[in-house]
Parts: C-alpha cells; sequence; structure tokens
C-alpha cells in the first residue's frame, strides 16, 4: 500500500470518524431517550395491569351472571338467562360486532412457488409468511414470522363510541373468486359486513390485500372519517453473526410521491410523520415484510424496539397509521403485502413500465451506499454479477472475475500512480543534492520551493499520483456498501468459506474479551487475516520502491502499518466476500506493480525528464498564484526574522 494509497484511506477515515462525532447523540438527547424508555416501560406496566383488571371483572362478571338469576328459577333456564345477561354486555361493549368477540380460530393457507402465507381467523390477518426458496444460516424454513410474532388490526368506533379492533374479533372464511384467495368476513349487524379478501398470484412475492365494507351505516361513530391501523411484527434473527445482520435491520418508508427514509438501525427510536406515505417495510438484512397501499397512508407513527433479551429476535418494529374512509358509504381500500427477498433486480422488476412519480422504488431496500456512490452498484457492479451470474454459480470465481474487471477498468489511473512515482523515483538523487544545499531548518521553505521547482521543469507531479487513488475511492466504497448486504453472496460457500456473506472463522471463543470482543467480535476471519497479511507486506515492499527522498510528515511510516490493522478490525465481523475481494485485488495490484517496475525503463525515463527541463515551460495561472502565495509567505518570514533579530539585539543591550 503506497503512500498516496494511505492518503486517500486517511482522508477517507477521518470523515467517517468527523461524521460520528457530529452525529452522535448530545446528553439531553440520551436523557430524553432514557425518559422515553422509562415512560414505554410504565404505559406497558399499566396496560398489562389494566388487562389484568378487565379480565378478573369479565370472569366476575360472567359468574355474576348465573348468581343474578332470581331464585327459585330452574336450572335449565339459569343459564339461558345468564346467556342473556352476557350478550347485553358484549353489545353494551362492542355495538354491533358484539357476535364476533366469541368464535374458533381456524387458518387457511395460501402459497405459490414463492412463498407461503397463513391467514388466521382471529382478526383476518397473515399470522404466518414464509419465503420458500430460501432456509435459514441454521438450514431451517425461512419464516418471516410465526403466530404472536406479529399483529394486524383495523379500529371501528360504533356509533356509541366504543373503539373496537379487528385483531380480537374472530371472521368467517369463505371462497375467494380465484382458487388462491380467501375473504374474510367480518358480519356486523343485520346488513353490515367487512371482508379482508386475500388474493395471492402466481409466481409473485406479492400477496393481494383489500378492506372492503358494505352496510355499516348507522352502526359506526359519523364523525369517524378514517381507520386506524396497527401493524406490529418481531424481527426474527435469520442470519450469522447478529451484529452485522442487526446493523442492517430497520424499518423503511416511502413518501407518497418522494424519497425512501429509513431508521431504528442502532437505537430504540419513534418517530411521528404528518406526510402521506406509499408503503411502510419492516427490513431485515436480507428480507422484507412490506405493506403497500394504492391510495396513500395518512398521519403514522413508527416506534422500533431493540430486542437484547431474547436472542430469537432482533427488533420489534410498531406502526399506527390511518387511512381515509367513509363510514356512510361502501368501501374498498387496496393494499399489497410483500414477503420476500431485498434482491435489487426483482425488487425494480415491480417499477417496469410505471410513471417515474408512481413508482414504488421498492430497490431502495437494498443498501447500496451513500446517494454518490448508488449509481456505481446499480449500473456497474450488479449488472456484472448478474451476467455471470448466468453462466456460473461458484461466486468465489464470480468475485475474482468481478475484481479483475474492476482493476481493468481502473488500470490507467493505476498506471498513471505508478508512473507519477517512477518520475519522483527517479528524481529522488537530485532531491538528496538540494537537501545538502538547505541542510538548516529555517531552510525548509526554500528546500521546499527547489523541490517544486524541479518537479515542475522535469514534468512531475505529486498531486498526480495521489489524484487517481482518490477517484478510485468511490468504487471501493461501493463495494464496501455492496458486498454485505448483497443476497447473491448470502449461503454461497468458496474454500473454506461456507457463506460469503457472513465472517469465515478459523478460530472462535466463548469469553468476552475487553475491547477485542467489541470490535472484532469473538473469532478470528481468515480471508481478513490473509488479507491484512498482504496488505502489511505490499506496504513494506511498496515503501522502499515509492521513496522519493522527500521528507514525510511524522508518523507517516507507522500510519501506512496502521491503516492494514485498522481494516482487520472493520472487516473481522464483515463479508468473508469482502475480504476475500480486496485480497485478491491486492495481490493483483502487486502483480500490477511488478509488471510495470519490468516494463518501465527507469533510465530512459530520467533521460525524458531531463530533456523536459530544456523545454521552455509556460506556466498556468494556478502555478503563477501559487508562486505569489509563496513569494508572499517569504517576505513576511524574512520580515518576521528581522524583527525577532531586533528584538534579541535590544535585549542584550
Amino acid at each position: 500500500m503506497d503512500k498516496n494509497t494511505v492518503i486517500g484511506f486517511v482522508l477517507i477515515g477521518l470523515v467517517l470518524i468527523a461524521f460520528s462525532w457530529l452525529n452522535r447523540p448530545s446528553q439531553e438527547q440520551m436523557e430524553a431517550q432514557r425518559r422515553y424508555q422509562d415512560s414505554i416501560a410504565s404505559a406497558m406496566r399499566e396496560t398489562q395491569r389494566q388487562q389484568a383488571l378487565v379480565a378478573t371483572e369479565q370472569a366476575t362478571k360472567e359468574a355474576s351472571f348465573i348468581d343474578a338469576a332470581p331464585e327459585g328459577m330452574p336450572d335449565s333456564l339459569r343459564q339461558a338467562y345468564s346467556d342473556s345477561l352476557r350478550r347485553m354486555q358484549l353489545w353494551n361493549n362492542y355495538g354491533a360486532f358484539a357476535p364476533a368477540v366469541t368464535g374458533t380460530d381456524e387458518v387457511i393457507t395460501l402459497e405459490n412457488n414463492n412463498i407461503e402465507v397463513k391467514i388466521s381467523s382471529k382478526g383476518g390477518q397473515v399470522c404466518y409468511a414464509r419465503v420458500k426458496e430460501y432456509v435459514t444460516y441454521e438450514k431451517e424454513p425461512l419464516v418471516l414470522f410465526d403466530e404472536g410474532d406479529a399483529r394486524f388490526g383495523v379500529t371501528f368506533v360504533t356509533a356509541a363510541n366504543r373503539v373496537v379492533n379487528t385483531s380480537d374479533l374472530y371472521f368467517t372464511p369463505l371462497k375467494g373468486a380465484s382458487p388462491n384467495s380467501v375473504v374474510m368476513r367480518l358480519s356486523v349487524g343485520e346488513k353490515g359486513v367487512v371482508d379482508f379478501v386475500y388474493t395471492l398470484n402466481p409466481d409473485d412475492y406479492m400477496l393481494d390485500f383489500t378492506i372492503r365494507t358494505s352496510g355499516l351505516d348507522g352502526l359506526l361513530a359519523t364523525s369517524a372519517n378514517a381507520l386506524d391501523i396497527q401493524w406490529r411484527q418481531k424481527m426474527r434473527t435469520l442470519e450469522k453473526g447478529r451484529k452485522l445482520e442487526n446493523q442492517y435491520t430497520g424499518l423503511y418508508y416511502k413518501f407518497l410521491s418522494d424519497d425512501v427514509e429509513h431508521f431504528g438501525e442502532s437505537k430504540d427510536e419513534e418517530k411521528q410523520l404528518s406526510n402521506r406515505l406509499k408503503w411502510i417495510g419492516y427490513k431485515n438484512k436480507y428480507f422484507t415484510s412490506a405493506l403497500i397501499i394504492d391510495e396513500a397512508f395518512e398521519a403514522t407513527t413508527f416506534s422500533v424496539k431493540q430486542d437484547v433479551a431474547d436472542t430469537k429476535y432482533l427488533k420489534e418494529f410498531n406502526t399506527t397509521t390511518a387511512v381515509t374512509f367513509n363510514a356512510t358509504a361502501d368501501e374498498s381500500i387496496g393494499f399489497r403485502y410483500f414477503f420476500g427477498p431485498n434482491k435489487y433486480r426483482l425488487l425494480r422488476s415491480y417499477d417496469k413500465d410505471i410513471a417515474v412519480e408512481q413508482q414504488l422504488n421498492l430497490d431502495n431496500l437494498v443498501p447500496m451506499g451513500y446517494q454518490w456512490v448508488r449509481p456505481i452498484n446499480k449500473y456497474f457492479i450488479l449488472p456484472i454479477f448478474d451476467y455471470l451470474g448466468r453462466f456460473m454459480s461458484d461466486y468465489g470465481l464470480i468475485i475474482f472475475l468481478l475484481t479483475l474487471a474492476v482493476k481493468l477498468v481502473l488500470f490507467p489511473l493505476t498506471y498513471k500512480s505508478y508512473m507519477s512515482q517512477a518520475r519522483m523515483r527517479v528524481l529522488r538523487p537530485q532531491v538528496e543534492s538540494l537537501k545538502l544545499k538547505f541542510p538548516k531548518k529555517e531552510q525548509a521553505m526554500e528546500l521546499q520551493q527547489a523541490t517544486m521547482a524541479l518537479y515542475s521543469s522535469a514534468g512531475a507531479s505529486p498531486l498526480s499520483g495521489c489524484l487517481p487513488m482518490l477517484l478510485q475511492m468511490p468504487i471501493l466504497i461501493a463495494l464496501y456498501w455492496l458486498f454485505p448486504t448483497a443476497i447473491e453472496l448470502r449461503q454461497q460457500g468458496f474454500l473454506w468459506a461456507e457463506d460469503l456473506s457472513t465472517y469465515d472463522a478459523v478460530l472462535s471463543w466463548d469469553a468476552q474479551i475487553p475491547f477485542i470482543s467489541s470490535f472484532i467480535g469473538n473469532h478470528i476471519s481468515l480471508f481478513c487475516l490473509l488479507m491484512t497479511i498482504v496488505n502489511l507486506v505490499y506496504t513494506k515492499v511498496n515503501m522502499s520502491m515509492s521513496n522519493t527522498g522527500q521528507q514525510q510528515m511524522p508518523g507517516m511510516n507507522m500510519m501506512m502499518y496502521i491503516m492494514p490493522l485498522m481494516f482487520f478490525f472493520m472487516f473481522n465481523q464483515n463479508s468473508s466476500g469482502l475480504s476475500y475481494y480486496f485480497l485478491v485485488s491486492t495481490l493483483i495490484t502487486i502483480g500490477q506493480t511488478m509488471l510495470f517496475r519490468f516494463a518501465v525503463n527507469e533510465e530512459k525515463l530520467l533521460a525524458k525528464l531531463e530533456e523536459n527541463k530544456k523545454k521552455p515551460k509556460k506556466k498556468s495561472g494556478f502555478m503563477k498564484r501559487l508562486e505569489e502565495a509563496q513569494r508572499v509567505q517569504r517576505e513576511q518570514l524574512r520580515k518576521q526574522q528581522k524583527e525577532q533579530e531586533k528584538r534579541q539585539h535590544s535585549s542584550k543591550r
């Protein structure tokens, strides 16, 4: 790793450190977050207490229904009397929805080649979703959620201002319009109907979902102009490496005619939005449950709770939102569920032949880095992945070929960088002679000016070697974002690595080691270790090759060795495919350097530089301004030295 490479990485590292420091939560924010968590815990305790009181009250009431029967009433009538009282109580609490409070839970299964979903008559909701062509890292069926992991409910307000949630009611399953369709019907009063209609199309990850209502006029509050929807899901642990999976598990949402945003990857959060939304997505590292509406979600409240107690789960996502609704007319509100992989080409296909302003932009569920590097992944890296994937299934080989393709694209920049170093290297004896000419520390400015004049006259420039490295940085950053989240690498083995999407542990331990376990985990990844060793060797070899004789910044040599070690700490818990890519990339760079060293005749190069000195140089505007700035700086230094000498002379007198 040469000096220019290190400078480039140092600049990026400083930017990342500064960004993290500037965005760290303040003490006030941390205190507010603590108060919020305490209030949530208190509210949950109060809710549980209220539920217990209601259950006790309900049991007491049911017992009192029988006790309330008049004395002397025959036993055959006492039960009928108590049932009548119970129905009156239910009607008082639930209005026309009272008959649906009791029932039998039935589960209807819909499936195609891609997904399997189960619909429960309790709440009429999706209680189970499985992506069929994938398995977890433990080789079990990949279930996004099961009964108890998720809850979906729609709130109705009765004419008596009683709040009723569909998740507490029992629906009646009916046959749908197609073989892979079901209608969950909720009868309300004599003529009122609430239907949840589910239709699963062949070979798709989308489940059509429609809420249809009719005959509710007079049964609901006339002031109700919206339906509140509550949707909760616990995010299961599906991958190896909890830290990395948790880092890419978040709550995503798209504004109706605007961008996709997300939050909740690293801490408990709550967010309230007044903007209208098009869809809401609960995203794991590689899979997503998303709810898409045909029209728009209105005001929405999100909350994210990190789950550190149960290793089965990562987080819990909660959403409360609203949709416009007219209680006095028949309504039909269309939705779609997406239960599937975060695969860019698949997600992008849902926007095919759709106007830009109406596109879903589900492809934003695939993290590809910042906006300025995302196009590199979209239009360069992923197309290569897709193209090579049609002809071969070994993703270790595909990464190797991808590395060659990237190196081929960057070859002109790499060659230019090497030639810049070579020019400065062959001029090293002349730089050393300038050091002898200006040996004193106070002559450092003259030495620098003479060195720059030498480079300028010979046609060499230190910046020309650094600039190509900076131009390579967007590609390196794009790959750093893509590899850990590319589902193409998931559970793809290569050599000793069982899964290129996560770390390849060659050594593991259970004990928590202070500082060490926090940064690298409880393992050593072999590809990461090899990458680090190769970079250290390359750094040592390249330092001797790129020595130009200039005075380096203090600690620069040590920094060159620290950078590979920093990458070890950054990559040890990351994708082994990413470490493998950088290992291959460094080996190719070493090969290119050896090839350049063999092919470039440095004696001829020096002769050419000597010829350049004889040619008249036309100074650019930048060089003129630079020389003028240096002249002004020299004059200021002379004045400062003279004033210092005067003060010293006067103090002696």
